[in-house]
């Protein structure tokens, strides 16, 4: 069974664009029930699946699977609820910890967050100096809830 333990960060400056180089994700989602989303996406030449479960603090059930390319893009483009998501990630390691940041572009321009994966809940990880409030627990910031009211909206 897949377990996701992640914290979610806002980022407050452009120091962590020094040097780096992200990848184009694009995503929607099949059902974002309350207790469950089933999420499609792309990042390069790759399609995949992802399920997961409702979260309990930082903690939630994921499972993810490699799906071809062509169904991945079909899924998107006639399946998935609007808007999709599209974002650029790119992966920094600061201190022990891999980050992952995701630049938003679309409806969802000009949101910036940053997320760390953990062991445990209780795992303690160094913030970059870029790393601003934390809403872990926010739904508005799930990419799940991005679909439905876009950051443009807010």
């Amino acid at each position: 069974m897949g377990t996701e333990i992640e914290r979610k960060f806002l980022v407050t400056n452009d120091l962590w664009r020094v040097g780096a180089k992200g990848t184009l994700y694009r995503q929607g989602y099949l059902s974002t029930a309350a207790d469950r989303n089933v999420r499609v996406r792309i990042i390069g030449d790759q399609g995949f699946l992802t399920v997961k479960g409702r979260a309990d603090g930082i903690t939630r059930l994921e499972f993810e699977y490699e799906i071809p390319l062509a169904d991945a893009t079909g899924m998107l483009d006639d399946l998935c609820l609007k808007p999709l998501i599209e974002k650029t990630r790119t992966k920094i390691d600061y201190r022990g910890a891999t980050w992952e940041v995701d630049d938003f572009a679309g409806d969802n321009a000009g949101l910036v967050v940053a997320e760390v994966e953990l062991a445990s809940e209780d795992q303690r990880v160094e913030l970059p100096p870029w790393i601003g409030e934390e809403v872990s627990e926010d739904p508005r910031y799930f990419n799940s809830s991005l679909v439905a009211k876009p950051f443009k909206t807010w």
